[in-house]
């Protein structure tokens, strides 16, 4: 243990850059938005600015949608077309993904917000409803200091090579495969 901690602590020692990282969750495992929730609720305890896009399940109430109303620091969009496979209509969903990644840009230019979640956004990409390389390139131009963190499955090899750190996770075992619904608490 002496010599795992003397590792640790000259890794820590080492990493001496202090910049806004991109963090990519994907995978087809549960768990991606619930990450990124997390790291929201460690922002707004640092008492930072968050602001979440959600790209998918715009219209559903969930417990974390409920919880983000009463909170200040924190700025929230989702894009009002549900799951892109309920509304069966493509062009609207293209129009709806270009208006919530329009929101996105801004929060993404804006130097006040410390944490921006693009929540499902791979599907915008997988879809073609949204311009990888227009993402890309605002990516890469947001303020020094600004978190991103962006989750959703089968992310781009744009969108790897351009996080700092990408968590692939894995579906094992999921409780709505022996047909359990969505809990309260738990999925909603």
């Amino acid at each position: 243990m002496q010599r795992k901690k003397a590792h640790i602590d000259a890794r820590i020692k080492e990493a001496d850059i202090n910049k806004g990282i991109i963090v990519l969750l994907t995978g087809n495992g549960k768990g991606k938005s619930s990450s990124a929730f997390g790291m929201v609720c460690r922002a707004l305890g640092h008492e930072l600015q968050v602001a979440i896009v959600k790209f998918l399940k715009g219209t559903q109430d969930t417990g974390e949608d409920a919880f983000f109303a009463k909170q200040e620091n924190i700025h929230t969009t989702s894009m009002q077309a549900g799951f892109t496979w309920d509304t069966q209509d493509k062009e609207f969903d293209k129009k709806m993904a270009l208006e919530t990644w329009q929101q996105a840009e801004q929060y993404l230019k804006d130097k006040a917000i410390n944490l921006v979640v693009l929540d499902e956004l791979t599907y915008m990409i997988n879809y073609k409803y949204l311009d990888e390389q227009v993402i890309l390139n605002t990516l890469n131009a947001r303020p020094k200091n600004q978190h991103v963190v962006i989750t959703g499955r089968t992310a781009s090899e744009g969108l790897i090579r351009v996080a700092d750190t990408v968590s692939k996770i894995a579906d094992i075992k999921h409780a709505f495969r022996s047909n359990i619904r969505a809990q309260k608490g738990i999925d909603l």
